[in-house]
């Protein structure tokens, strides 16, 4: 099982962090032989007497020492960061490949911004962490012990200052993480609901500006930022408090150290070398501890960001492909059958389908036709495998669903959405999407969409960049690149979901058309809100509450004055 932890993440990571290890305990060591020397040098010559020849070989050790420290210092800082960039990447995969898996039936229940947020400054906040907190924490475990052995090499009575005071550093962090971490989790859950509060409102400006209410969110962005700034400032003041105390907790351990060493020192219990080489080890003993506190509050901040990533990683979407799944059989046309398929988006939920049972003939058109909530998107959500049945079967050609390789069978598909996305690029690069060919079936399939005359027009024609979304294009014209993108395919199974919603009548025109050049010969499934649309299709099935209550054509649905005809009296405005 892949690990869904920090502590996965660090034994994933084993080697660099042995690495830092290693190089921390390397930089102590040297601070050790540095300290040494130093204390050698001013003992030997205030009170030894020593010239500067003699004091030549320790003053270039001193000098090797110090380049040595730097150096370890730097080599921690590189293996730190390459650490953090490592799992940032390797988490940023993991998560899209998780967000991919669970797809749009997830995707559609959460909130945008809080999802672009864990994604980017979420995972961007775990650098500390890994680069520093770790690196740190490492050094801490390491090097203090060292150095206490050292101390109590050289006087018990200090030595034991410095043990007994040490662990006073770390239980103070202790004591406060648990605050701390609230205010973290208080600021990370204002700052999310600020960036997913500020992404709607961008989204829906247009609607804002018409229902002149653009002036109200400007204040309620205000409030929000105000919570955040409070949070932050709280969080800061936590932060300054525990350094202050850090701080003077080392002082006074180190003062300490100092008031024992002078009185053995004035009283002949230790040489002006070990009492000056003690006084200099005593802040390097402290130092990975208070340097521990300086990024705890860095490191506490990735984990509260990583508890939002490795709760996305922990949800159960769909497996990977395994090995043994088979290609779809090569049959004319595509055949689909359902049976007994329950589903419901989550246990305690009512089911949306319940025991739906159907089959659709290979180049057969169907229309699936009910009210709002009825099942119609989930039956798609199933075919598509964005989701999985929690009972039941899906057969496509004779095969189950689930034993197709999805990538081979989704090739055989093409979906024409309600409203289609369209993505930054080139108009070629969103009808090919992906799909490698040249510049001629690209055109075939815009003149079968009736999209290549107002394309022709455009500044580069198929070259033209378009924004996010189909920025600078009517729906229409988006309507009609998703259908050229669907023509382009040449998929045996296409699903239509509305296509001529909101559509002036020349554009509906156009776009009808092409539709029907484009089911034709294929097996059609179509999701339709339109009497319209119904009546295209070969076999209607009424859907009602997560079950089909009809089946048949439009005439005999109509004559049997059940819900469909209540819907196409609605429709006609006679009910």
């Amino acid at each position: 099982m892949k690990s869904i932890s920090l502590h996965g993440e660090i034994r994933k990571n084993l080697l660099p962090v042995c690495c830092l290890m290693i190089i921390g305990l390397a930089g102590g060591l040297v601070a050790i032989i540095q300290a040494d020397t130093l204390a050698g040098i001013i003992d030997g010559a205030f009170l030894g007497g020593l010239d500067i020849e003699q004091l030549t070989f320790p003053i270039m050790i001193l000098l090797a020492s110090a380049f040595a420290r730097a150096l370890f210092l730097w080599l921690g800082a590189i293996t730190g960061s390459r650490l953090a960039a490592k799992v940032k990447t390797d988490l940023r995969r993991r998560l899209m490949e998780r967000l991919f898996a669970l797809g749009p039936a997830y995707s559609e229940r959460e909130h945008a911004g809080e999802l672009l947020r864990t994604l980017t400054d979420g995972v961007e906040n775990l650098d500390d962490y890994f680069a520093k907190y770790v690196p740190q924490l490492a050094t801490a475990i390491l090097v203090p012990p060292v150095i206490l052995a050292v101390a109590f090499s050289l006087d018990y009575a200090a030595a034991l200052i410095m043990l007994v005071t040490a662990p006073l550093i770390p239980a103070f962090m202790v004591l406060i993480g648990r605050w701390a971490a609230h205010l973290h989790r208080r600021q990370w859950a204002v700052l999310s609901m600020l960036g997913g509060h500020f992404f709607d409102v961008l989204k829906g400006l247009t609607t804002l500006k018409i229902m002149n209410r653009s002036k109200e969110q400007i204040i309620v962005i205000s409030r929000i930022s105000e919570q955040f700034r409070s949070s932050t400032m709280s969080v800061l003041k936590i932060a300054f408090l525990s350094a202050l105390a850090l701080e003077l907790l080392s002082t006074l351990s180190t003062a300490l150290v100092a008031v024992v060493v002078a009185l053995k020192l004035l009283y002949g219990g230790l040489t002006f070398y070990q009492a000056f080489f003690i006084l200099l080890l005593a802040p390097e003993y402290y130092l990975p501890l208070r340097m521990l506190g300086t990024h705890f509050h860095a490191g506490l901040s990735g984990r509260i960001a990583a508890e939002r990533i490795f709760a996305i990683l922990a949800m159960d979407g769909h497996p990977v492909e395994q090995n043994n799944k088979q290609p779809l059989k090569q049959t004319q046309g595509i055949s689909l059958a359902f049976e007994n398929v329950c589903f419901a988006y989550r246990k305690e939920q009512p089911q949306v389908l319940r025991s739906v049972s159907f089959q659709v003939a290979a180049g057969e058109r169907i229309a699936l036709v009910g009210p709002s909530g009825a099942g119609k998107s989930t039956i798609i959500d199933l075919l598509l495998g964005f989701i999985s049945p929690d009972s039941g079967t899906i057969q496509v050609n004779g095969q189950e669903l689930q034993d197709i390789k999805k990538d081979d069978w989704l090739n055989h598909v093409a979906y024409v959405p309600q409203f289609p996305h369209l993505f930054q690029g080139t108009v070629r690069d969103n009808i090919q999407f992906g799909i490698s060919g040249g510049i001629e079936e690209t055109q075939t399939a815009a003149r079968q969409a009736g999209a290549h005359e107002f394309i022709s027009c455009l500044p580069a024609g198929y070259d033209t960049l378009i924004g996010e979304g189909g920025t600078g294009l009517s729906g229409g014209e988006k309507q009609r690149i998703a259908i050229a993108r669907a023509f382009y395919r040449q998929a045996s199974l296409l699903i239509v979901d509305e296509a001529t919603t909101g559509l002036d009548p020349h554009n509906e025109a156009i776009v009808k058309e092409s539709l029907l050049r484009l089911m034709n010969g294929k097996t059609v499934l179509i999701i339709a809100h339109r009497l319209s649309t119904a009546c295209q299709a070969d076999r209607i099935l009424v859907l009602d509450q997560g079950k089909i209550i009809e089946n048949g054509c439009h005439r005999e649905l109509y004559e049997n004055r059940g819900l469909y005809y209540q819907l196409a009296a609605a429709y006609r405005g006679t009910v």
